[in-house]
């Protein structure tokens, strides 16, 4: 039996990176899955043909969870597609990296929007399918810098802690009707736009952390198909640290 047979997942952000990996798990594990990309088609195009191969549903949406109508429309396009929404992974997320003295204001707005506003906008979207279904598993994509903070990331710590507030409100609010709602926190996980740093960098995070090495995007992808599976069914409002021993 798969961990999620039958279940239809929501992944946002899910074209590259930890909400690619989240989304090919997913459906190794039976769930249909539907996902949003912001800018790149043509490797939502290329996830969606590898997800369909696993025998499941997947459909890849242009959406920008950031703004409150588009989630609204969002996700009645895949109640639409495919019936129902079991589990809502929000993962979609940015950073614009700098000093406060150097942050513009924009640059604030932009991460707080596309980080934790959408994290509201599509909770608020999907809890009406859950509380009729009196089921449902929401998984917020948070950051071990949004628990311990760090320098020059004043706007993404702030966006990463907020979605943990957000995420411990939402159990105590929810977790009578059987919807759980829980946090991811990883650490340093490589991707492909951790490839793009200097090596020695590289090497010096991976020196630093208990585990000798940087993250992979299944390594988080494994710790959402817990929280997103009924393995996790009397677990909510936690953050779960991904991060290889690094807030040790």
């Amino acid at each position: 039996m798969k961990l999620l047979e039958g279940k239809v997942a929501i992944i946002t952000g899910a074209s590259r990176g930890i909400g690619s990996g989240i989304a090919k798990i997913f459906a190794q594990q039976g769930a249909h899955v539907a996902f949003t990309y912001s800018s790149s088609a043509e490797s939502a195009l290329v996830l969606e043909k590898e997800l369909l191969a696993q025998g499941v549903k997947a459909k890849g949406y242009q959406s920008n969870a950031g703004n409150f109508e588009e989630a609204q429309q969002l996700v009645d396009a895949v109640i639409a597609d495919f019936g129902t929404v079991d589990v809502l992974i929000n993962n979609a997320g940015i950073t614009k990296d700098n000093l406060l003295m150097r942050m513009s204001e924009e640059d604030f707005d932009k991460v707080i929007e596309i980080n934790l506003k959408s994290v509201f906008n599509m909770t608020k979207a999907v809890q009406k399918i859950m509380l009729k279904n009196r089921n449902g598993s929401i998984v917020n994509m948070s950051s071990v810098v949004g628990v311990k903070g760090n320098a020059g990331q004043a706007n993404y710590a702030a966006s990463k802690a907020g979605m943990i507030g957000f995420t411990k409100s939402i159990a105590l609010e929810l977790g009578s009707r059987n919807i759980r709602c829980n946090a991811i926190a990883p650490g340093f996980i490589e991707t492909e736009m951790t490839a793009k740093l200097n090596p020695d960098v590289v090497q010096g995070w991976r020196d630093s952390i208990p585990l000798k090495r940087g993250g992979t995007p299944e390594d988080v992808a494994n710790a959402c198909l817990f929280l997103a599976s009924d393995m996790s069914a009397y677990v909510t409002g936690q953050v779960l640290n991904v991060d290889g021993g690094m807030l040790t």
